[in-house]
């Protein structure tokens, strides 16, 4: 992996996006799906000085730049920016989900992590999913994990930020009160969660007014959210942590709120108030790999995104560079490396010893790369072995990349191919006048959580829980247990090249936020693509599964080329919505948002 410049057919784009006063022209951007109009003010590039944030929200953008002008710092900006995202993405995040922060201290001249993730109520055990339709538990009370989100916020303005909960609560609570425009991305999301949301009397008094989802352009309020936070920032965490609220959550998960007459079957969950009193947020040690001058920092586990993101890195770094449709191609094949190795050995570190030092070493990603030939290898690829010895390549290595997985002692559940994933969950990025960085994803995981409204409280629970693997699967890394954290694929990403931060990326996408943030990376710093349109390109997952998933762009422009390699593809309309911050040097920072995906997203800046 290499720098390479602002240059040649790039610079024109560069130069019209990074004023951040205007949206990008129409053949400047791939197509990626029916064009949706961008709401006034929304722009997804700025640049300037002071402090920059990037989110998929214009109302959570203008909350984080509000603390960042009244002297906030970057950590407090994103709890901020968060809060409102539960507000206007309310489907995506919210208090009652969990997530992951990646944070550089300019003062410590470090990068630190905070886990936020949900766990599982001590009564769930590695059987509690068995025999049960996905679709059926992804709306249920059993889904619903012991949210992070809120002890999160706390200890990340503890540990990090300036300003109490209170304070950082104030810009959502206004939203929340006088309320925010629909867009066509709300509307969607809400229709196509109506079936269920109609099903509990709690979310369809809230989302369904009149029995339908709100139209594109009125003003939706949730004035009980408000009251919520409003007394969550007076009464602090410790009353949803075994207080009145808690005691409600769990009432909620135990007692779904289903509308008389609905066929739906609802399962009751399993959390009880003890399990909110024994949650905590947690810090960690971050991911790390160096490759060619970079340092690529990330989540750990239970978060896959780190050590995935990393190792594909490294595997990419051994094989070296060549032209696009070989750098694609061995774009496609690291990838499927990597998976292979995430499904058979990340899970929760405090019930499964992750060989993560092992993954991330450049011994094991040489060892890797060396299954890597001029054509796709066969489907699935087996896990390696990062167990410290490590052998050369062999002139026969690629013919024997996938093997036969019972002599790895790895199941068939382990190489299944993912769940359809989803825009769900979203990312943020926001950097201060100091120099601290954030990139942080949240979510409640499904694209509207479990659909189940906590009555009167205005907020969504999660289905976190589903991002276990429900077995029979012996061995699995990643199956239930009491107060385990599910496997999660969420990647914030900051990057430091000769110690100080360079860029900051991060997306949604359920196991394609891997694939995502991996894919901006090459296309940055391998492909010599400007930030905004290595975020804007067109994106390809692939997952250790026998067809990459691709945007249609994608697909017309690679797509005949990496067939014949032997690479197989199936259409997706859109894959992640990222946001990203790159720093350009005497205090300039750009910040930038999707230009298209997800409705387009907003990037503003402290000082343009």
């Amino acid at each position: 992996m290499r720098i390479k410049g602002h240059q040649g057919a790039l610079a024109p784009l560069a130069l019209i996006l990074v004023t951040g006063l205007v949206s990008p022209p129409a053949h400047a951007l791939p197509e990626l799906g029916p064009k949706v109009g961008r709401e006034p003010g929304k722009v997804p590039v700025a640049e300037g000085y002071g402090g920059a944030v990037a989110t998929v929200d214009l109302d959570a953008s203008r909350a984080a730049l509000k603390i960042l002008r009244q002297g906030g710092n970057a950590m407090d900006a994103a709890v901020a920016a968060a809060a409102t995202l539960g507000v206007t993405e309310p489907y995506s995040a919210g208090l009652a989900g969990g997530g992951f922060i990646v944070y550089y201290d300019a003062r410590r001249k470090g990068v630190f992590t905070i886990d936020g993730r949900e766990t599982a109520p001590r009564a769930m055990t590695a059987t509690s999913f068995e025999g049960i339709p996905f679709a059926e538990a992804v709306t249920s009370g059993l889904s619903a994990g012991v949210p992070g989100s809120v002890a999160q916020w706390d200890l990340a303005l503890r540990r990090f930020g300036t300003l109490p909960l209170r304070q950082a609560l104030g810009p959502a609570i206004e939203v929340a009160e006088r309320g925010f425009v629909v867009d066509q991305t709300f509307r969607d999301q809400t229709a196509d969660n109506a079936d269920r949301f109609k099903d509990f009397t709690s979310t369809s008094r809230l989302y369904l007014p009149g029995g339908q989802p709100p139209a594109v352009g009125s003003t939706f309020r949730n004035p009980d959210l408000a009251a919520t936070y409003r007394e969550l920032g007076r009464r602090g965490p410790s009353w949803l942590y075994g207080g009145t609220l808690g005691a409600e959550l769990v009432a909620t998960v135990k007692r779904p709120p289903v509308t008389t007459g609905s066929s739906r079957v609802v399962r009751p969950g399993l959390m009880e108030l003890s399990d909110l009193r024994a949650y905590r947020a947690l810090e960690r040690p971050p991911t790390h790999v160096s490759v060619k001058g970079l340092d690529v920092y990330g989540m750990a586990p239970p978060s896959s995104g780190g050590s995935t993101v990393g190792e594909a890195l490294g595997i990419l770094a051994a094989l070296g560079e060549d032209g696009e449709t070989t750098g694609l191609h061995r774009y496609l094949e690291a990838s499927r490396l990597a998976f292979a190795d995430r499904n058979a050995f990340v899970g929760d570190p405090a019930y499964v010893d992750v060989p993560l030092e092992g993954l991330l070493s450049e011994g094991f990603a040489k060892e890797r790369a060396c299954l890597v030939g001029p054509v796709a290898m066969p489907n699935p690829a087996a896990p390696g072995s990062p167990d410290g010895t490590y052998e050369p390549c062999s002139a026969a290595s690629p013919a024997g990349a996938s093997g036969d997985l019972r002599d790895k002692g790895v199941t068939e559940q382990a190489v299944q191919e993912e769940k359809p994933e989803g825009p769900e969950t979203t990312h943020l990025v926001v950097t201060d006048r100091w120099g601290d960085v954030v990139a942080y994803n949240i979510t409640i995981e499904q694209t509207g959580g479990n659909g189940i409204v906590v009555p009167g409280r205005g907020f969504l629970l999660n289905n976190q829980l589903t991002d276990f693997t429900f077995g029979p699967a012996p061995g699995d890394p990643n199956l239930p247990a009491p107060g385990k954290r599910p496997r999660s694929s969420m990647a914030p990403t900051i990057v430091l090249k000769d110690g100080r931060p360079l860029l900051a990326v991060g997306s949604p996408g359920g196991a394609t936020i891997i694939t995502t943030v991996l894919q901006i990376l090459v296309n940055r710093f391998d492909r010599g693509m400007a930030l905004p349109e290595a975020l804007a390109a067109p994106r390809a997952s692939q997952r250790n599964a026998a067809a990459t998933q691709a945007e249609p762009a994608f697909i017309d422009r690679y797509g005949t080329a990496l067939a014949a390699l032997g690479h197989a593809f199936t259409s997706t309309p859109e894959i992640g919505a990222a946001t990203g911050l790159e720093f350009l040097g005497r205090g300039r920072v750009q910040a930038v948002a999707e230009p298209v995906r997800r409705g387009g997203g907003s990037a503003l800046v402290v000082s343009p």
